[in-house]
């Protein structure tokens, strides 16, 4: 496997133990110490991004993300995704309504020495808004 497509499989494998399966133990290995969330600098070292990971899985108990188009060239991996997952408890606010969300993003992805050192990321956040309040 060349080190594109094994960019790649780390990048797929993080969402599947961020968001389609919290698995607190896996993030550790893949997330450096020093990985910096451009998007959101909360979100900074594995410690970060499992609190990130425990916060949407709270507003959002069923939460998976479909990957629709992974591309990789030298470090950067890019995602085009779609997150679905029912409102059951409080985000940013709002309390739980129970109704079904959808939304788009895309992330770019750094990758060093096996492990994820940084990422951007582009949320639809207006449009989850509309479906949170309408």
């Amino acid at each position: 496997m060349n080190q594109a497509e094994a960019n790649k499989a780390l990048i797929r494998a993080h969402y599947d133990s961020a968001a389609n399966a919290y698995r607190p133990s896996v993030i550790d290995r893949q997330v450096a110490a020093d990985f910096v969330d451009h998007t959101s600098p909360d979100a900074c070292g594995p410690e970060g991004v499992k609190a990130q990971a425990r916060a949407l899985r709270a507003a959002f108990p069923d939460l998976t993300v479909t990957i629709e188009d992974l591309v990789a060239e030298g470090d950067l991996v890019a995602v085009r995704g779609t997150w679905r997952g029912t409102h059951q408890g409080s985000f940013r606010g709002l309390p739980p309504i129970g109704r079904r969300i959808e939304l788009g993003c895309m992330a770019f992805w750094r990758v060093a020495s096996g492990q994820i050192r940084e990422s951007w990321n582009l949320i639809d956040l207006p449009a989850l808004m509309r479906q949170l309040q309408g």
